[in-house]
C-alpha cells in the first residue's frame, strides 16, 4: 500500500501494491523470455544498450549502481519503443582486488565466494530494479571459458610484440601487496584502497599502448563522447611537441638530450638537470661531490612520483661537479641533479630556463643560478618567470624574431649542426598489467633455461586458476600461485622440457577492456567473438559509465580494440560511438561511502515503496549527467505520484462521460517526454508527466470515454521506459495487448505545441526550490499540485502545513509553511 494524490486531494489507495506487482510481472517477463534479444533478426535496426557491469563485492548493489542501471535501462526501453532491436546484455566483472579482499577478511576462497556473491547480485538484487538485461548472453570474467579469451588476448599482443616484460620503477600498494598501473594511482593512493602508494622496482608484464598514443588521440575526433572524456583522455595521453636539445658534457663529451616544448628559450639555459636517477650521474660526478650526490639520491628514492611533480614542493638538488656546454651560444652551464626531473618523463633530463619556466626560477633563486631574459616581456624586468609570448633577444642572430617562430627556426639551426632534432613526448606511459595476486587469470606464458619465454600455445588455453587453501599475498612480490608447484611446474611448450609458468596474474581492467565483445558471441566455444554477430552488433551503439573510468577503462578498451582491428579480427577500430557519463549520487552533500555513514542501502527503499518509485526517484533528482543529492522524502513523492496514476486508470469508468475536452497537453506531454529522454534529461519527462496525470485528474470529467482512454494509454505508454513494472500493470489493465514494452511509442501533433507553456518559480518560505514547466494560463490550484508533487519542493513542506500561498500567474508561486 501506498500514499497516493488523486486529483490534489491526498488518499490512500489500498489496492496498489507495488511488490506484488512487481513480482507478478517478473515472473511473467521471464516465463515468455520478453527481453531476449534475436541477435540475427534483419528487419529492425540494431541498438547495442551497454552500461558497465558491476564487480561483486561484499556490500552488494549500492544506490549508484541503482542510478546508472536505472538511467541506461531507460534510454534502451525507449529505444525499443522506436522499433529499435535492442540489446541490452549484463555480466560481472568478478576477478580483482575487491573481491579478493572480501574473500581474505571472510576466511573464504573467492573461487567460492565470489560464485555467491554473484548469484545473490543477479537473483536478489539486480532483477528486482526491473531492468531489461538479456541474461541469456551473461558473462562472468572469472570462469574459465572466458577468461580462456582473455588470456588467448594476452598472448595476441604478444605475438605481435605488444606484451613485453621489463624491468622498471613501479607503484607497489602496500595494503594489497601488488602493483598498480599509473591510472589506478590517484593523488599518490591506490584507487582500490586508499592506501599511499610506494616506488619499486620490478621485473613486470607491460602492454605498449604507447605504441597507440597518436592514434587514441586522433579517434577521439569522430566520437559522440562528453567533452570532460575527450579531454581526460587528451591530458592523460599529454601529447608535447618540441625538440630533443644536445649539451655535451665538457670534458667526456658525453651528450646530455634534453627535451623541450620551448627551443625557442635555449639561448636562456644556464644550467643542466639531470634526474637523479639518470645513467650518466655516477659517470660525471666528481669526487669532490660524490658524497652529497649520492646522499640526494637516497633521499630522492623513497619520495613518490607525485610528491616529486608537486608544484608546490620546495626545490631541492645537488650539484654534479661535471658541466655541459649550450649547443645555442657554447657557454659553460653547470649540471646538477634534482627530484623534479623525472626518468619516466621526456629524457630524464631538462634545459632549465630560469627566466622563463617557474620552476626552473624558483631552483635557480635557491641555488643562486644565472638568469637570462630571452623572450622579451612587455612588463620589462620582472621579479617571475615570464611565460607569455614575444620577441626574441639575448639569442644572437634570432633577436627580434617573434618566438613561436623561433620555436621552429631555432629547432632547425641546431639540427643543421646534428645538435637538435624535433620531437614529440607523451605522458602517457605502457600499461602495467602484472598483479601479485591469486584472484585473477594466469598470465599465459612460461620460461624455459634452452627456449627462454614463450606463450602458452592457444589450444592450451585456458590455463586454470587453480583452487588453493592459502591464497593470501605474501608481501615478497610473489603471487600466492609461485608457492603452488602443481601450478608452476610444466612443460615447455617448444621443446618440451621442464619449464615455468608465469606465476603474476592480470590486471582486472584487461577483463573489462574487451567484454563488450564477448556478450554477442556467449554461444561460442571456440572463438572469443563470432565474426559474423560482431561484425551486426558492434561497435556499441550507447555506452554508459562513470566519469572515473576515462583514463582507465574507457582508455583501455579503446586501446585493446584497435589492436584487434589492426591484427584483422575486428572491422571497426573504435569501441563505444556514444558515451555517457551519469553523475554522483550524494548525500549531505558529500559521496556516499562507508566512512562518512551515509551509504543508503537501495534493497530497503525498493522494499518499501517498490522499484519503480526509487529507479524514477533517482532519474528525478535532476539531469542524469550532473551530481545529485539523495533525498528520502523525493521518493515518497514518486511513490506517491505512480499511486495516483494507477488510482486515475483505476477508477476511470467513474468518468469520461463530458462533451470533450482540449487534448493539446497530451501531445505537449510527448513532445516534452520524448525531447527529455533523446537528451537523457529524465527529471524533466517525469515531470511532465507529473503534471499530465494532474492533467487528466482535472479534464477527466470533461473529456469523452474515448478520450480519457486515449490519455492514459498516453501516459502509462511515456511511462513505461521509467517504470516499467507500473506501466506493465496499468497497461494490462488497461486491456492494452502483451507487453506494453513492446508497443510503439507515441508520437504527436506539432500543430498542438503552438499554446505557450512558461517557467513557474516555486518557492518555500521565500527560498526558491524549483522551477516547473508547465501550460500558460495554469490554474493556482493545478499549480500548487504539481508543486506539492515536486521532489525538490517536498523536503521543504512534508510535515508542514502551508498556511498561505503568494501567487503570481504565469510566473511565481510563494508556499508558506509552518
Amino acid at each position: 500500500m501506498v500514499q497516493s494524490v488523486e486529483a490534489g486531494t491526498r488518499t490512500t489507495d489500498e489496492r496498489f501494491d507495488p511488490r506484488e506487482i512487481e513480482a507478478k510481472w517478473r515472473q511473467v517477463w521471464e516465463e515468455t523470455d520478453l527481453y531476449r534479444t534475436d541477435l540475427r533478426r534483419d528487419d529492425l535496426l540494431k541498438y547495442y544498450n551497454l552500461m558497465e557491469f558491476p564487480y561483486p563485492s561484499a556490500e552488494g548493489l549500492h544506490v549508484g549502481h541503482v542510478y546508472t542501471y536505472s538511467g541506461a535501462d531507460t534510454n534502451g526501453r525507449y529505444k525499443r519503443m522506436q522499433g529499435y532491436n535492442v540489446f541490452e546484455p549484463m555480466g560481472f566483472d568478478a576477478f580483482g582486488i575487491h573481491s579478493e579482499n572480501y574473500a581474505l577478511k571472510v576466511g573464504i576462497n573467492p573461487m567460492t565466494l565470489t560464485a555467491r556473491t554473484v548469484d545473490r547480485y543477479r537473483n536478489e538484487q539486480m532483477s528486482r530494479i526491473g531492468a531489461m538485461w538479456d541474461w541469456s548472453h551473461e558473462v562472468n570474467t572469472s570462469q574459465p571459458d572466458y577468461y580462456r579469451w582473455t588470456q588467448w588476448l594476452f598472448v595476441q599482443m604478444y605475438k605481435a610484440g605488444l606484451a613485453v616484460r621489463k624491468s622498471a620503477p613501479v607503484n607497489w600498494c602496500p595494503k594489497d601487496l601488488t602493483v598498480l598501473a599509473n591510472e589506478q594511482v590517484i593523488n599518490g593512493r591506490c584507487e582500490r584502497c586508499d592506501t599511499e602508494v610506494v616506488q619499486r622496482e620490478m621485473t613486470q608484464w607491460f602492454f605498449k599502448i604507447t605504441d597507440y598514443a597518436d592514434r587514441l588521440l586522433e579517434g577521439l575526433e569522430g566520437l559522440d563522447w562528453p567533452d570532460v572524456s575527450k579531454r581526460l583522455q587528451r591530458n592523460w595521453i599529454g601529447r608535447s611537441e618540441g625538440a630533443e636539445l644536445v649539451f655535451e658534457v665538457e670534458g667526456t663529451g658525453d651528450p646530455i638530450r634534453c627535451f623541450t616544448t620551448r627551443p625557442d628559450t635555449v639561448f636562456g639555459a644556464t644550467y643542466v638537470v639531470l634526474a637523479p636517477e639518470h645513467s650518466l650521474v655516477g659517470k660525471i660526478t666528481t669526487p669532490e661531490q660524490r658524497a652529497s650526490v649520492e646522499q640526494y639520491k637516497m633521499a630522492t628514492s623513497h619520495e613518490k612520483e607525485i610528491e616529486r611533480l608537486s608544484l608546490d614542493k620546495e626545490k631541492t638538488g645537488a650539484f654534479t661537479g661535471a658541466y655541459a656546454i649550450n649547443p645555442a651560444n657554447g657557454e659553460r652551464v653547470p649540471i646538477w641533479i634534482a627530484d623534479y626531473v623525472l626518468m619516466t618523463y621526456g629524457t630524464g633530463a631538462i634545459m632549465a630556463v630560469p627566466a622563463h619556466d617557474e620552476r626552473d626560477h624558483e631552483f635557480a633563486r635557491k641555488f643562486g643560478m644565472r638568469i637570462v631574459e630571452v623572450i622579451e616581456s612587455p612588463e620589462g624586468v620582472q621579479d617571475h618567470a615570464y611565460t607569455g609570448p614575444g620577441p626574441m633577444r639575448n639569442s644572437g642572430q634570432f633577436d627580434g624574431t617573434p618566438n613561436d617562430e623561433g620555436k621552429r627556426v631555432v629547432t632547425e639551426w641546431l639540427a643543421s649542426q646534428g645538435k637538435a632534432r624535433p620531437t614529440v613526448t607523451y605522458r602517457l606511459r605502457d600499461w602495467l598489467i602484472s598483479r601479485q595476486r591469486y584472484w585473477g587469470p594466469p598470465i599465459p606464458i612460461v620460461y624455459c633455461d634452452t627456449c627462454g619465454e614463450a606463450p602458452v600455445p592457444e589450444e592450451q588455453l585456458p590455463v586454470l586458476l587453480p583452487e588453493v587453501e592459502n591464497f593470501r599475498p605474501a608481501g615478497t612480490g610473489k603471487s600466492p600461485l609461485a608457492t603452488v608447484e602443481e601450478f608452476y611446474k610444466t612443460e615447455c611448450p617448444k621443446c618440451g622440457g621442464a619449464a615455468t609458468r608465469e606465476t603474476d596474474v592480470s590486471d582486472t581492467f584487461l577483463d573489462s577492456s574487451w567484454y563488450y565483445l564477448r556478450y554477442p558471441s556467449t554461444e561460442f566455444d571456440d572463438r572469443p567473438f563470432d565474426p559474423e554477430l560482431t561484425r551486426k552488433w558492434l561497435p556499441v551503439d550507447s555506452y554508459m559509465g562513470g566519469k572515473e573510468h576515462i583514463v582507465l577503462h574507457h582508455l583501455y578498451s579503446r586501446f585493446v580494440t584497435k589492436v584487434l582491428h589492426d591484427l584483422g579480427h575486428l572491422a571497426f577500430d573504435e569501441p563505444f560511438q556514444r558515451l555517457r557519463l551519469h553523475g554522483m549520487v550524494t548525500k549531505d552533500g558529500a559521496k556516499m561511502s562507508k566512512s562518512r555513514g551515509n551509504v543508503k542501502n537501495p534493497d530497503e527503499y525498493m522494499e518499501q515503496y517498490g522499484a519503480d518509485a526509487f529507479r524514477a526517484y533517482l532519474l528525478f533528482m535532476g539531469p542524469y549527467e550532473d551530481d545529485n543529492e539523495f533525498n528520502v522524502n523525493g521518493v515518497q513523492g514518486v511513490a506517491r505520484f505512480l499511486g495516483r496514476v494507477y488510482s486515475l486508470v483505476d477508477t476511470r469508468d467513474q468518468y469520461g462521460q463530458g462533451q470533450g475536452a482540449d487534448m493539446r497537453t497530451l501531445h505537449r506531454t510527448v513532445e516534452r517526454v520524448t525531447r527529455g529522454l533523446d537528451d537523457l534529461r529524465y527529471h524533466t519527462s517525469i515531470a511532465a508527466l507529473m503534471e499530465m496525470s494532474n492533467w487528466i485528474g482535472s479534464a477527466r470529467e470533461q473529456m469523452t470515454a474515448e478520450q480519457l482512454q486515449d490519455a492514459l494509454e498516453h501516459l502509462v505508454l511515456m511511462l513505461a521506459p521509467i517504470a516499467p513494472f507500473t506501466a506493465e500493470e496499468l497497461w494490462s489493465r488497461l486491456g492494452g495487448p502483451y507487453s506494453v514494452h513492446g508497443q510503439k511509442w507515441p508520437t504527436f501533433d506539432p500543430s498542438a505545441l503552438a499554446t505557450e507553456t512558461v517557467t513557474l518559480v516555486v518557492q518555500v518560505n521565500g527560498k526558491v526550490c524549483d522551477r516547473l514547466e508547465v501550460p500558460a494560463g495554469t490554474s493556482q490550484e493545478d499549480a500548487t499540485v504539481a508543486a506539492m508533487e515536486s521532489a525538490r519542493v517536498q523536503p521543504y513542506t512534508d510535515g508542514k502545513q502551508v498556511r498561505k500561498a503568494v501567487w503570481v500567474p504565469d510566473k511565481l508561486l510563494n508556499l508558506v509553511v509552518g
